[in-house]
């Protein structure tokens, strides 16, 4: 997406802007600086001032990096869009306050939303940024998942149908010989696996709904099941293809997305700590 897309959705005096996809898109942004490139700047100039209100170098660099994070190439004349884009943006919520269109309701209690949207993600990176997760918690955490994906993973093939009836049929018709792959393409509910024949990737037993799982484990390499499997999805018919060694990745390969869950985890118990100490009433 291009600055301009970014901005982009109320179209005044040919200019489309958008407040919160154009800050929104700042969210993304790298926390620290990176090496700047020979244009980085060179085209964002000293602060600009519209109808008194400052418009800073610095926003139109914030803006620039969260573009050219998303793989948008830096430039004198992007910067240079992003700071226009800035003033016509300014000059249109100036008129709209003129016309007093802050004051409605709708547009005030959006106004809130935004403003209350923007701290939020501010309060969040800063938590995020201030609290530690020592290597020893997410260590533990990697046991217990780890444990629980058990020594093995299973490569299975299915149908999934409405029926039990239907689920019966099919195992009829691969006990006459009926070709598995045949049958899921033309058969199947489950659109991820009917065009490639039902097959499926490698996984832990874990990741499949417990139903599944466990008939899965208890056939045996090329085997089927002979009744119907109920899951909350409809009704299986299992064929196990093979089965190998669990290649689990490593901690190191994990530990940055295991704190990320966990901070998020603990950002959820901060946000409902909040909540219940907050004065609330209404509801």
């Amino acid at each position: 997406m291009n600055v301009k897309q970014a901005l982009a959705s109320l179209a005044i005096v040919g200019v489309t802007t958008s407040l919160s996809v154009m800050f929104a898109a700042t969210t993304n942004a790298q926390t620290t600086d990176p090496a700047p490139s020979a244009s980085s700047g060179a085209s964002a100039g000293g602060d600009v001032t519209v109808n008194g209100h400052a418009i800073p170098a610095s926003l139109v660099d914030m803006i620039a990096k969260a573009q050219t994070a998303g793989g948008a190439p830096d430039s004198p004349g992007m910067r240079t869009d992003i700071r226009d884009q800035l003033i016509n943006l300014q000059v249109i919520a100036d008129e709209a306050v003129r016309l007093g269109l802050d004051k409605q309701p709708d547009t005030a209690a959006q106004l809130e939303v935004q403003r209350n949207q923007t701290l939020a993600r501010a309060f969040q990176q800063h938590y995020t940024k201030s609290t530690q997760v020592d290597d020893a918690v997410l260590k533990a955490e990697y046991e217990k998942v780890r444990s629980g994906m058990g020594e093995n993973e299973y490569k299975a093939q299915h149908v999934l149908v409405k029926t039990e009836d239907e689920a019966k049929k099919i195992i009829a018709d691969l006990d006459k010989g009926g070709d598995f792959d045949k049958i899921a393409a033309e058969q199947s509910l489950d659109t991820g696996s009917k065009e490639g024949g039902g097959h499926l990737d490698w996984a832990a037993p874990q990741s499949y709904v417990k139903p599944f799982s466990e008939a899965m484990v208890a056939l045996k390499k090329g085997q089927y099941t002979k009744t119907p499997v109920q899951t909350q999805f409809g009704w299986h018919v299992i064929k196990l293809e093979d089965e190998r060694a669990l290649k689990a990745p490593s901690f190191d390969e994990v530990k940055d997305n295991l704190r990320q869950s966990h901070l998020q985890q603990d950002f959820g118990a901060v946000v409902r700590d909040l909540r219940s100490k907050a004065k609330i009433t209404g509801l």
